[in-house]
């Protein structure tokens, strides 16, 4: 089954989607319906394909079809929706050479949106904090994780038997749901972040998900909150997804206080696969590179690196 993409770089994403759906019945001529799934992500199916758009910085496009001739067909209809919705913006819409199976690799958007539909969906609470976030905080959306990240964090909280989280990054408190909803009976989370801005739309949702009397949130610098925990090996669960130049601070920081069989989880240590190439050498860059290297190297744990998202370290402790 043949696919090709594209990106629209429209200024709201999530709203022009939705615009977009809505619209479907508007035109006799134009035989498609479609639905908006909980974070966002919209399917249009056309008698001969399908067309899925997802909302990021910009509305990624991914089409296919039965065979090549359905999928010009499928492409074109796609490409007038995005036009006519777009409306006065008339975004450049410029496809990338079709391709089939045989041809995907494991980054390729359509590769993406296949796992991420095959994996337990989030919830409408989750779904709309998600789509909050996007219209909220912009680009900077980036920084909240997948539903599919989401749904790994809740998995190996469970399959700790966490009682006692640290999250250190908490945004919009996306991750902050699925950690607590992983903990076991009585379980605690302690959530660290610096804005109060962010976390303000952490605490509407925390609530919706019953989970208030799971999480305590902790403004400030993350690191004066960890240094403050008692030295014994109490935390069964981390998960690091803050500043990147804090990093190695943070880690050493929970090491110790983790408890043997506790797990460590660092979000972004890809960095866009930046980190294997060492021209690039801006602070992150170099920090995140560095603690890639002391995690391999750290007799304390066992560790493994995931190409998943922007890469993923579990760690556990011996």
């Amino acid at each position: 089954m043949p696919f090709t993409t594209t990106t629209v770089a429209v200024p709201e994403p999530a709203q022009f989607i939705q615009r977009l759906v809505a619209s479907l019945g508007s035109d006799p001529d134009l035989s498609a319906s479609g639905t908006v799934g909980a974070e966002g992500r919209a399917t249009v199916r056309f008698g001969q394909g399908t067309c899925v758009l997802r909302p990021f910085s910009q509305v990624e496009v991914i089409v296919t079809a039965a065979d090549r001739d359905a999928l010009s067909g499928v492409r074109d209809a796609s490409a007038r929706l995005l036009r006519r919705t777009a409306e006065e913006a008339r975004p450049e819409i410029i496809w990338t050479h079709p391709a089939d199976g045989g041809d995907i690799l494991l980054t390729d958007p359509v590769a993406e949106d296949y796992t991420l539909s095959h994996c337990t969906p989030a919830d409408s609470v989750l779904g709309e904090l998600a789509s909050e976030t996007r219209e909220v905080t912009g680009r900077a959306a980036v920084m909240q994780v997948s539903a599919d990240e989401g749904a790994l964090l809740t998995m190996l909280a469970k399959l700790t038997s966490a009682r006692f989280a640290v999250e250190v990054g908490v945004f919009t408190g996306y991750s902050s749901v699925c950690i607590a909803r992983g903990l076991a009976d009585g379980g605690r989370l302690l959530a660290c972040d610096v804005s109060e801005e962010w976390t303000a739309i952490a605490r509407r949702y925390w609530p919706r998900a019953g989970l208030d009397d799971r999480i305590d949130l902790k403004i400030g610098p993350a690191i004066d909150t960890l240094r403050a925990l008692p030295a014994e090996p109490r935390i069964d669960f981390a998960f690091i997804d803050a500043d990147k130049t804090g990093y190695p601070a943070y880690y050493e920081e929970i090491v110790p206080r983790l408890r043997p069989g506790g797990l460590v989880i660092l979000d972004n240590v890809l960095q866009g696969g930046r980190v294997v190439d060492p021209a690039y050498r801006e602070e992150h860059h170099l920090a995140v590179r560095r603690l890639n290297d002391v995690i391999a190297a750290d007799t304390r744990v066992e560790a493994v690196m995931l190409p998943f998202r922007d890469g993923v370290t579990i760690t556990r402790k011996r």
